[in-house]
């Protein structure tokens, strides 16, 4: 939400906040005392399982003397406080697509296409997994923030950059180290405030090449909804349909990402199919965004639901008695979920969500992939590009506890980025990306950003001072 436009008129800096762990973040680089775990473990990489502290209440903030005025507004011009922040930019948040990267190297494994489908369908599902329960805004990354990341043990590389402010745009671009795929987009989200909840509209398309396969994959993301921002438990919905296409076989996947709908029968809910050129359906998908993704065939299926929908009109001898709808100044109901799908008899299961860390509570309900993206190795300051949002002191500040000094050092990042584009006015200079140039999706034809190579190479010789 947060803007080089804004007035600067609500300032946090001063807020008080109670049971904040203070850390001196000159000492600290996130983790922990060397020595306290080995950096290697049969050649492979270990990561931080935990964050360096703990998130902090939230519950003595009141955010809606800042937003009665934005209802239906576009939110990119607010500023929020940071304390509805978690401690990561909104690039590494898009890195957590590749979380169940397995998935992509299973569809490059998959000799027919229907199958790879299968897998690219769940692969796409998977990439949203990691929101559930997560209530918190990442930062609001500053023009020309990059961040990369590189996991051998998975199978990828991973670059990303703020290529544009207003609008915000975020370019990322990953490969696979064994030459595999190619995975690539930019994403340009539009927040909405609607009075009781925040709407997140994800626009830019996302692009997966399989090599091999020499096939290419084109999807938009579903809009994601937060309830409850002003007053309530907050929580979070998924809707919106996902149309995968393969451009070389014109097959096409459809997820529906359901709405909970009144009384949240269909929270999380995700149904679908593929189907061919010729639009016959292949096979169906059904599961949950926040657990698994089964598939059958399409007679089963059928057959199935049929035979539901008729036990279904025997058990309604009378209408349900439902709760009354709330009115406005009430919070939202928090629906209840079921605890798990009802498998179909036959079905297949495509993708399962990884199990959260046992103190994911504490540490803003991250993954224990998320947990990772911010860590900061001992020495790797040499090695990243000056951009990288691992060296941002205000995320550092909030990770490590110190809310007063994250707080103080947004303030300031924000206002030397105001100076920046106020100096290149007074130059009429346009602002240069680094590492990605405009150009057009070589699948849809829609305009796109598009990685131009080299960063991985290391000369970060002309990246600009954004910290």
């Amino acid at each position: 939400f947060d803007s080089d436009n804004s007035s600067g008129e609500f300032s946090e800096a001063n807020q008080r906040l109670t049971g904040v762990i203070h850390v001196d973040t000159s000492k600290s680089n996130g983790i922990g005392k060397v020595g306290d775990r080995p950096p290697q473990e049969n050649g492979i990489q270990k990561h931080r399982t935990s964050l360096p502290a703990p998130m902090f209440t939230r519950s003595d903030f009141s955010v809606w003397s800042i937003l009665k005025k934005c209802i239906g507004l576009e939110l990119s011009k607010i500023t929020m406080p940071i304390a509805f922040n978690e401690p990561l930019s909104f690039l590494q948040r898009i890195t957590e697509y590749m979380e169940h990267v397995y998935l992509i190297h299973r569809a490059s494994r998959q000799p027919q296409s229907l199958e790879r489908m299968q897998s690219v369908a769940a692969f796409a599902v998977s990439a949203v997994a990691s929101q559930w329960e997560r209530t918190g805004k990442p930062f609001n990354p500053l023009l020309g923030e990059t961040y990369e990341l590189i996991r051998e043990d998975l199978g990828f590389r991973f670059i990303s950059e703020q290529v544009s402010h207003h609008p915000p745009i975020s370019a990322f671009y990953s490969e696979g180290l064994h030459q595999d795929f190619l995975f690539h987009g930019s994403i340009y989200p539009k927040l909405k405030f609607w009075g009781k909840s925040v709407e997140a509209e994800p626009r830019g398309t996302i692009t997966l090449e399989l090599l091999k396969h020499k096939e290419a994959y084109t999807w938009t993301n579903p809009t994601c909804c937060v309830h409850n921002v002003i007053i309530g438990k907050l929580w979070i919905e998924q809707y919106g349909t996902v149309e995968i296409l393969n451009h070389r076989t014109g097959d096409k996947c459809v997820l529906h990402f359901k709405p909970c709908g009144l009384f949240g029968k269909e929270l999380h809910k995700v149904e679908g199919y593929i189907q061919d050129k010729s639009k016959k359906k292949l096979f169906m998908i059904y599961g949950k965004w926040t657990e698994c993704l089964w598939g059958i065939d399409p007679v089963t299926y059928e057959s199935f639901r049929k035979q539901e929908r008729r036990g279904d009109s025997l058990r309604k001898t009378k209408p349900d008695d439902g709760p009354e709808k709330a009115d406005g100044d009430v919070a939202d109901t928090v629906p209840e979920s079921q605890e798990t799908v009802q498998v179909i008899p036959g079905s297949k299961l495509l993708w399962r969500v990884n199990t959260r860390p046992p103190n994911s509570a504490q540490m803003y309900n991250f993954t224990s992939f998320t947990v990772s993206l911010n860590e900061l190795e001992t020495g790797m300051e040499k090695i990243l590009a000056p951009t990288d949002c691992r060296l941002r002191p205000d995320i550092r500040g909030m990770e490590n506890g110190n809310m007063d000094l994250a707080s103080q050092e947004k303030e300031r990042l924000e206002e030397k980025q105001r100076e920046a584009r106020r100096e290149r006015a007074r130059e009429e200079a346009e602002w240069q990306t680094r590492w990605f140039h405009r150009g057009s999706n070589p699948y849809t034809g829609t305009p796109d950003w598009l990685y131009a190579g080299g960063y991985f190479e290391r000369d970060f010789s002309g990246c600009p001072d954004i910290y």
